[in-house]
């Protein structure tokens, strides 16, 4: 496939590039407002740059893109992939508001092209583990979790100063790192009914930009589940973890590693077992990665699996959080 690279803003564009050219694909052009930086990318990647956004969207060269854009343009600029009959790959978060996410969704629908959004921690096997955990029944009715994602951006002092622009990024922590933790906990315990924030800004930067760099949801579910969805860009050592507790048992996930309990493992001395994934685990083998997902629904017609209604589900979300956080109200979807 001939692939365009739509932007260069966010900080995976260059990782997704390399990934298309590993696969065996080809970048024929790049577009990015930003002059400088899409011509820089463009000779490093060995292709052309397209300062015209519709001139890109018509080139006969172009199956599809990849839009890695600020997140406050992701709907005028995939609306307009769409309507162009461009497959469109997108990095999260989809949109800021459900309303935006809805209209890309219409275009996409509108247009017969193939969407997916990049969730590549959905692709864990521990994720997948705890999916088929929580369906069978074997942690009885699950009341609670918690979802953490972390790592030190801010205080590290490591993010582009563009990652602090507000009216671009839509948002700091949560918007950006946070969408990880959501989409799990929204593939794992379903629809949202309320939700809760409290973010803050600790460190200069942050409170100069507006934006938090440490932040905490709850979240209850329709189901009842209540849960703590956490993340911050001030947090050195973090591993990536969730826990989720039912009436029955509890199972807890750090990195590739899954401990569970309940009447099955109780029987033992140390009341759990512990699983490991990789090779020789008893863990479901990973997922391809979810563009490689992107490549095979195009190519051999599979299905779409980081689909067009996970992002709308993440956008609800988000956008919940944040009226909370703004208002100091508790948000009802």
């Amino acid at each position: 496939m001939k692939i365009g690279m739509l932007s260069k803003w966010h900080v995976h564009a260059g990782g997704y590039a390399n990934e298309v050219k590993n696969s065996g694909h080809e970048i024929p052009a790049v577009w990015d407002e930003d002059e400088a930086r899409g011509k820089g990318w463009a000779k490093e990647l060995g292709c052309e740059y397209e300062s015209d956004l519709a001139k890109f969207l018509a080139r006969d060269d172009i199956d599809a893109v990849i839009v890695d854009s600020e997140t406050s343009k992701h709907r005028e600029h995939m609306v307009a992939a769409a309507n162009a009959k461009k497959h469109i790959f997108t990095e999260k978060t989809l949109a800021a508001t459900k309303a935006d996410a809805l209209a890309i969704a219409e275009a996409v629908e509108k247009n017969g092209v193939i969407f997916t959004i990049s969730m590549p921690q959905r692709t864990n096997p521990t994720v997948l583990y705890a999916k088929q955990i929580i369906d069978s029944g074997a942690l009885g009715t699950v009341n609670t979790a918690r979802f953490r994602n972390a790592h030190n951006g801010v205080s590290g002092d490591w993010l582009p100063d563009y990652w602090y622009v507000e009216a671009d990024a839509c948002g700091g922590a949560m918007m950006d790192l946070g969408c990880h933790p959501m989409y799990i906990a929204n593939y794992l315990l379903g629809d949202p009914a309320r939700i809760t924030s409290i973010y803050n800004a600790t460190f200069d930067k942050a409170v100069k930009a507006g934006i938090e760099d440490n932040a905490v949801n709850v979240i209850e579910f329709k189901n009842k589940v209540i849960a703590m969805v956490e993340t911050s860009f001030v947090t050195p050592v973090s591993p990536w973890a969730f826990e989720i507790y039912g009436t029955e048992g509890m199972l807890l996930a750090t990195d590739n590693i899954v401990r569970i309990s309940n009447a099955e493992t109780r029987k033992y001395k140390n009341q759990f077992i512990e699983i490991e994934g990789g090779r020789g685990g008893k863990l479901p083998r990973a997922l391809p990665s979810p563009m490689q997902t992107w490549f095979n629904a195009i190519e051999k017609g599979e299905p779409v699996v980081f689909d067009m209604k996970a992002g709308i589900g993440l956008s609800e979300l988000l956008e919940g959080a944040y009226i909370s956080h703004k208002n100091g109200t508790i948000h009802t979807f």
